[in-house]
C-alpha cells in the first residue's frame, strides 16, 4: 500500500467508533491487571459492549440500504454512489493573509469572534481559572459557556471549511486556550477533534499537519484532566499523567459493569435530566453515580451505561442503532452537499467518539445531534420533492 492509498482511507467513516472504543478497552487493561487500583471487570462487560457495537452497525447498515434504495436512485443524473464523493477540496476559496474578505466569510468570523467574547466574559464573571481551581470547575458550565461553545464550535468548523486562509487558525487557537482554562478536557478535545475530521474532508490535508493535531490532542487529553485533577484539593493523587487516563477509562468501564446490573434503575430520569437538567441545575452525571455508587458524585459510565441504567438493553439497542443510522446517513449527505455540511459531521463524529467515555449525558451534544437530524429531513425532502416535480 502507498501513501497515496492511505490518504485515500476514509479514517473519519462512522466504523471509527469501534475502533476507538476498543482502543478504550486497551488503555483501561494496565490498570485491571497490572496495577491492581481496579479490580478487572466481569465478562459480560465485554458481551454487552459487543452486542452495542452490533446494533451500531446494523445502524450504519440500515443507513446504506436507505440511502441506496430510496435516494441514489432518485438522482437521475449521477450514476453510482462514487460520483458523490466530495474531492479534496482544491476549489476552497484560497484568500491572502488580510484583504478580499466576502460577506459569508465576515459574517462566519464575526461568530466566531462572539463565540471567543463569551468565553472571556465567562471567565471573568467567574473571577479566576477554572483549570486551576476545583471550586471554580464546578460552576465554570454557566449559561454562557453553554452559548458560547454552541457558537463557537460550528462557527470556527464551517469558517475552516469553507475558506481556506491560515488567519484562521489564529482563531482556532484562541478558543481552544480560553475553552482548555475552564478545566473540562471534552470541549477542547472535540474541538481539536472536529476540526481535524472537518480539515481531513475538505483540504488537502498533509500528513505532518494530520501528525500535529493527532499530537496535540493527546497533550490536551492528558494535560488538562492531570492538571484538573491536580487542582482539587481533597483529593490526593500519586499516579502520573499517562497512569491517570488508564485509571479513568478502568474505573468508567468498572461504572459500566455495575450499570449492567442495574438497568431499568433510573427509569427515564437520566434522559430527561440530560435534556433539561442544564436548566435546573441537575447532572446526569451524579444520578449516575447516585444509582451505581449510592453517592452523589458526578462519574461517567461511557456510551452504553446511561441507556442500560434508563431502558435497559432495549434501550441501549435502540440508541446505538439510531447513533449507526444518523452518523452513517450524514456521512453520506456531506459527499454530495456544500462543504459546511462537513463541519457538521465532523463535529457529530467527535462528540460521539467522546461519549465514549462521558456517556450521552450533555445538552449541548444533543444540540447537534438535532441540528443533524434535520439536515437529514431535509436533504430527503429536497431530493424527494424535486423528483415530484
Amino acid at each position: 500500500m502507498n501513501l497515496k492509498s492511505i490518504r485515500d482511507i476514509d479514517v473519519f467513516h462512522p466504523y471509527i467508533l469501534i475502533v476507538i472504543v476498543l482502543l478504550f478497552l486497551a488503555i483501561a487493561m494496565p490498570t485491571w491487571y497490572y496495577s491492581g487500583e481496579i479490580p478487572p471487570p466481569y465478562p459480560q462487560l465485554y458481551g454487552y459492549i459487543a452486542l452495542g457495537l452490533i446494533f451500531f452497525v446494523f445502524g450504519i447498515l440500515f443507513s446504506r440500504f436507505v440511502f441506496k434504495r430510496f435516494v441514489l436512485n432518485k438522482i437521475s443524473d449521477l450514476d453510482n454512489e462514487d460520483k458523490f464523493k466530495l474531492k479534496g477540496n482544491r476549489n476552497l476559496e484560497k484568500l491572502p493573509f488580510f484583504g478580499n474578505y466576502s460577506k459569508k466569510e465576515l459574517i462566519l468570523i464575526s461568530v466566531v469572534f462572539i463565540g471567543i467574547l463569551l468565553q472571556v466574559i465567562n471567565i471573568a464573571y467567574l473571577g479566576g481559572i477554572p483549570l486551576f481551581s476545583a471550586s471554580l470547575k464546578s460552576r465554570a458550565a454557566t449559561k454562557i459557556w453553554l452559548l458560547s461553545y454552541i457558537i463557537f464550535l460550528p462557527g470556527i468548523n464551517i469558517l475552516l471549511a469553507k475558506f481556506n486562509r491560515n488567519s484562521h487558525f489564529i482563531l482556532l487557537i484562541m478558543g481552544l486556550i480560553l475553552f482548555a482554562l475552564t478545566g473540562y478536557r471534552t470541549t477542547p478535545i472535540t474541538i481539536l477533534l472536529s476540526v481535524f475530521i472537518t480539515l481531513f474532508y475538505t483540504r488537502d490535508f498533509k500528513l505532518k499537519y494530520q501528525i500535529i493535531f493527532v499530537l496535540m490532542i493527546l497533550i490536551a487529553l492528558v494535560s488538562i484532566g492531570f492538571i484538573a485533577v491536580k487542582a482539587i484539593s481533597w483529593q490526593n493523587w500519586n499516579l502520573g499523567p499517562l497512569q491517570l487516563v488508564s485509571y479513568r477509562a478502568a474505573f468508567t468501564l468498572r461504572i459500566l459493569d455495575r450499570a449492567i446490573n442495574r438497568q431499568f434503575m433510573t427509569g427515564g430520569a437520566l434522559f430527561y435530566s440530560t435534556l433539561t437538567g442544564f436548566f435546573t441545575s441537575t447532572d446526569p452525571r451524579v444520578l449516575v453515580g447516585q444509582a451505581v455508587l449510592s453517592r452523589n458524585h458526578s462519574i461517567t459510565s461511557t456510551i452504553f451505561g446511561p441507556a442500560l441504567l434508563d431502558f435497559g438493553f432495549i434501550g441501549m439497542s435502540i440508541q446505538m442503532f439510531l447513533i449507526g443510522f444518523i452518523l452513517k446517513t450524514l456521512h453520506f449527505i456531506k459527499e454530495f452537499k456544500s462543504t459546511w455540511i462537513c463541519g457538521i459531521y465532523g463535529i457529530i463524529l467527535a462528540q460521539t467518539l467522546i461519549w465514549i467515555e462521558t456517556g450521552p449525558t450533555d445538552f449541548v451534544v444533543w444540540i447537534f445531534y438535532f441540528i443533524a437530524i434535520l439536515i437529514i429531513i431535509s436533504t430527503f425532502h429536497k431530493i424527494f420533492k424535486s423528483n415530484l416535480k
